[in-house]
């Protein structure tokens, strides 16, 4: 099922107006439900005392542990009764209103092809096994489902107002990069986080990002790294805060106030923030140098 390239600009030949497509669960090769196996297991092993509760619990009434590449028909029965969420599969990244207008209806979509053995570590492009071992757990947890749902909401709403980096960087910091601070420490819940080994450690365990408590309006302002590991992890106190912020915020407002002020710079530390971990950024520089 392997292609190469899953960014495209109008829906395949085969696929619906929305841009979804069946997963055709039957075409999977047995390397590639290998490649699903042997990335479930590393994780399966690294994820225990370092991802949220949530998210383990989540985890485990999927039934994900199950081998292969989940059937995403069996996912979304399972799903829908938890939370009425589901899954639905997409050719690759799909434009920003046809993602928003799915979240909004509590549909996730999910790439439906897996990375080749050799990108294991690495792949640019979001495959089922991130999209679906990394997200779909924690769309058990109804309040972060109800998360998912109002940011779904806001997105056409934040393309009206020319506001779209602003609000893709909230979801860059908590649904594919953030941390929570339960009880017994910080946790990683970000999709981002939970799949991939290396970030899995480093999130929690180096010394160099730094780790600063969530604030709405600081997130939007703040730029990003998409091609390496973060340089700033902000960390939720819970998810019903998290939701609170959302659904208790009038974006326009901030939209507008935002707009006018410039980007943070990536590591950049203000005289406000609640710091929980000044990093050292000594990954950051051996790489630039």
């Amino acid at each position: 099922m392997a292609q190469d390239t899953h960014v495209l600009d109008r829906p395949p030949e085969g696929a619906s107006a929305d841009w979804t497509i069946p997963q055709n669960w039957q075409a999977y090769t047995a390397e590639e439900h290998a490649t699903w196996d042997r990335l479930y297991a590393r994780q399966a092993k690294l994820l225990p005392g370092r991802a949220s509760k949530a998210y383990l619990k989540g985890l485990d009434a999927l039934r994900l542990s199950d081998s292969g590449i989940p059937n995403f028909e069996e996912l979304s029965e399972r799903l829908m009764k938890l939370t009425g969420w589901q899954v639905v599969a997409v050719p690759g990244l799909v434009p920003d209103d046809v993602f928003f207008d799915h979240m909004a209806n509590r549909r996730f979509v999910a790439g439906n092809f897996i990375r080749r053995p050799d990108q294991l570590d690495y792949i640019q492009e979001p495959d089922v096994f991130h999209d679906v071992f990394g997200h779909v757990p924690l769309l058990t947890d109804p309040v972060f489902a109800d998360y998912l749902e109002a940011y779904g909401r806001g997105g056409n709403r934040a393309l009206e107002l020319g506001a779209l980096k602003q609000l893709g960087r909230l979801y860059w910091y908590t649904v594919e990069f953030g941390l929570i601070r339960e009880d017994d420490g910080l946790r990683i819940y970000g999709a981002g986080i939970v799949s991939s080994s290396a970030e899995s450690h480093f999130a929690l365990e180096s010394d160099s990002p730094n780790r600063i408590g969530f604030d709405l309006k600081r997130v939007m302002r703040t730029d990003y790294r998409i091609d390496d590991f973060q340089q700033n992890y902000f960390v939720i106190p819970s998810y019903d805060a998290l939701l609170r912020a959302t659904v208790e915020t009038d974006f326009a407002p901030l939209y507008g106030e935002i707009l006018g002020q410039p980007d943070i710079p990536i590591a950049e530390i203000l005289p406000g923030d609640d710091v929980i971990t000044r990093g050292t950024q000594d990954y950051a520089k051996g790489k630039a140098a």
